[in-house]
């Protein structure tokens, strides 16, 4: 079972493990999230080579409020996890997982987008989804349905381009 060799490696770096209908599921501190993400990544015990997605779940009566979750393949070993970490509501942030995995770039600006958490060292990290200046993230909890939002002017991208080229 994975959790064993999990908690074996990781020891007190694990906050919390749960196997619930074959789904193994792992909480760990942000602060020593990325090490930890690089060593499942990197290690040949492990090998998780694919991440599959990144998203949270706000719990507005929780303490932390929001879970950034990854789901987490080895398509060499055949392991499937998840991996959460809990985010205050009040200094919502994780580090950014680009660098151990591409996939995250858009993964990660959907969950900023989304929920306003911000992924420290992401390379471009800005809005996805939504138009620049839209107040707010939809998907928090708090955020009121009918919201209205400034009107912007229409924009012609082939004619004048939003975003100048890099």
């Amino acid at each position: 079972m994975l959790i064993e060799k999990l908690k074996a490696r990781f020891g007190g770096e694990i906050l919390d493990a749960q196997n619930a209908r074959d789904e193994e599921t792992f909480t760990i501190d942000r602060e020593r999230a990325y090490d930890f993400f690089r060593a499942l990544r990197d290690e040949p015990d492990f090998d998780f080579n694919f991440l599959t997605d990144v998203t949270a779940v706000d719990w507005p009566e929780r303490k932390p409020r929001f879970e950034v979750v990854y789901q987490l393949n080895s398509l060499t070993r055949g392991h499937r996890i998840r991996v959460k970490i809990g985010v205050d509501g009040a200094d919502p942030w994780v580090h950014s997982v680009v660098g151990l995995w591409g996939a995250a770039d858009w993964l990660e600006r959907e969950c900023f987008d989304m929920f306003g958490i911000v992924f420290k060292g992401h390379p471009d990290l800005r809005r996805i989804l939504m138009y620049d200046s839209f107040e707010g993230h939809p998907l928090r909890k708090d955020y009121h349905y009918n919201k209205r939002q400034p009107i912007v002017p229409e924009i012609d991208p082939v004619v004048n381009p939003i975003r100048s080229s890099r």
